[in-house]
């Protein structure tokens, strides 16, 4: 007696396609077939500070990031007086962008000077911005920070792998073709639960066959949006495809990595931002705001707490007395600070891991756009990760060229292999995989600069690395203030490593603040 085989349940269908395409198919099929909803677009409110609350308090700021440029914007509004205390010569933070004449100064590493043509620029921290965080794009629109598109996908770039060059749209649309191959292949499975319907194998059949480029029969051999050999030409000289990449290769040449699915992480989703001229630029729009009120060259050394205020003790030896402290430090420098903290804090502290991120930039006469590409990112399997190819500008005949961009836990050991180089190391490694990428023009790289926040003082990371079991207990600890003293950046948000979260944390702490000021003012009155 022949068994009668059922129609695959969705829940099966989905399993066989994240085995073998991973999250963005199972995202994309997912949402093919109506199960996935749109998001909820929660997002931190700014303080809604009473005109004139803050006046008679002063607020002094740790740290002129874009947590403390906003925090002392947004109060200096309710009428807070505000002293920020930067130990820099900029403001910005991790915010950081190069040009001609500065100084790269890097931990036990000789200082570089940057050395770029005029107008040209390295974004050697945040170098982008996504739609989706709308506070930072809010502050860019308020104080007239002009923006151009950051084009962070180019299909035409070449990702380099196991010595192999191959181009973006082949990467990626033979990787699609090949999981829509085995996901159709996957429609005949066993149910286990309520089966799909013939009408629902039948669209997924047409969904995969349109996502995947497959042919009738459900198989693979192609497509033109891989790319041609010989690209189609008028009259008599049709195109020649690219050979379709088999799946083994695809495997073995690691593309079934994030980089196939780079372009659905949410913050990475087009279209992107970038602020013409550099991505300081918003930072210093806020910082013009508050000018008068931020000291720079003037590192902070510890926090004492007093019955009714606090002292700051600078790092000459000075004392700044004020009613309370927001201290926008990365948790790198506030575990060196000497101040009072509960044994919760210390152990929090202790435990906050800081990612890896390095950089390499070159300036170049612009030739990548003799080959049709435009900006976004290249790949490869050295331990440099990126090749990221500058946005506008187009007719400018040089050019900035991120030839390395090295961060991710996702790549391993790689990143701090690559960080732990020399600068003249570094800089064979990009020049390597650039003549790879582009033969014969490895030649016209000159001026390089290199930074690696691990190595950058004031900083010695680049973001906070949560694990998912910390956030109830490290970081929950971490975002409660400590008697007079209030935190805020990048590492007490769930949006780690971008400006967004450093200024929604910033929201967060001042509404604490504002609280405890309100609190305060009671017992006061109470007293009296």
């Amino acid at each position: 007696m022949t068994r009668r085989r059922t129609a695959p349940t969705r829940r099966q269908f989905l399993h066989a396609m994240g085995r073998a395409g991973g999250y963005s198919a199972t995202y994309l099929s997912m949402q093919a077939m109506g199960l996935l909803c749109d998001p909820a677009t929660a997002q931190t409110t700014k303080p809604d500070l009473p005109t004139g609350s803050g006046i008679g308090k002063h607020v002094i700021i740790l740290g002129a990031g874009i947590a403390g440029l906003v925090s002392a914007f947004e109060l200096r509004r309710a009428g807070y007086r505000v002293t920020i205390f930067e130990a820099r010569d900029r403001v910005g933070g991790r915010v950081w962008s190069l040009r001609d004449g500065d100084r790269v100064e890097q931990i036990d590493r000789p200082d570089q000077i940057c050395r770029f043509s005029q107008g040209l620029y390295m974004n050697a921290g945040a170098a982008r911005l996504p739609t989706a965080h709308r506070t930072i794009l809010g502050y860019a629109k308020q104080f007239d920070v002009p923006l151009e598109v950051m084009v962070n996908v180019d299909r035409s770039t070449r990702w380099d792998y196991r010595g192999n060059e191959v181009e973006d749209r082949q990467a990626i649309n033979d990787t699609k073709g090949r999981i829509a191959e085995l996901l159709e292949k996957s429609l005949a499975g066993d149910s286990l639960d309520t089966a799909m319907t013939l009408d629902d194998k039948e669209k997924l059949k047409t969904y995969l066959r349109l996502w995947g480029a497959l042919g009738k029969d459900g198989s693979y051999s192609g497509s033109s949006r891989a790319g041609y050999k010989v690209a189609p030409g008028g009259y008599a000289h049709p195109p020649q495809p690219m050979d379709p990449l088999t799946l083994h290769r695809i495997i073995e040449d690691g593309f079934w990595s994030g980089n196939v699915s780079f372009e659905e992480v949410f913050e990475q989703q087009a279209p992107m931002f970038q602020p013409i001229g550099g991505m300081d630029r918003i930072a210093e729009a806020l910082h013009q705001q508050v000018r008068d009120h931020v000291r720079l060259h003037t590192p902070v050394e510890g926090v004492d707490q007093l019955e009714h205020g606090v002292r700051v003790v600078l790092a000459d030896g000075r004392m700044v007395e004020g009613d309370y402290v927001l201290c926008t430090l990365p948790a790198t420098m506030v575990k060196r600070l000497k101040m009072q903290l509960s044994p919760a804090k210390k152990t929090a502290l202790a435990n906050t891991a800081y990612g890896i991120s390095t950089k390499v930039a070159w300036e170049a006469p612009r030739f990548w756009q003799d080959v049709g590409i435009m900006g976004g990112l290249a790949f490869t399997d050295q331990p440099s990760v990126q090749v990221w190819y500058p946005s506008g500008d187009w007719y400018n005949p040089r050019g900035v060229l991120m030839a390395a961009y090295s961060s991710g836990s996702y790549y391993g050991d790689a990143v701090a292999k690559f960080a732990a180089m020399t600068a003249d190391q570094r800089f064979a490694i990009t020049k390597d995989v650039l003549e790879r990428m582009h033969p014969g023009k490895s030649g016209l790289l000159e001026k390089p600069l290199t930074v690696s926040w691990t190595q950058t003082p004031w900083s010695e990371g680049v973001a906070a690395e949560w694990k998912s079991e910390q956030r109830a207990t490290d970081y929950a600890e971490l975002c409660r203030p400590e008697g007079r003293v209030f935190f805020a950046g990048e590492h007490l948000s769930y949006i780690g490593s971008w400006q967004e979260g450093a200024a929604l944390s910033a929201f967060e702490a001042i509404k604490l603040l504002a609280r405890r000021v309100a609190d305060d003012h009671v017992v006061t009155l109470k007293k009296a």
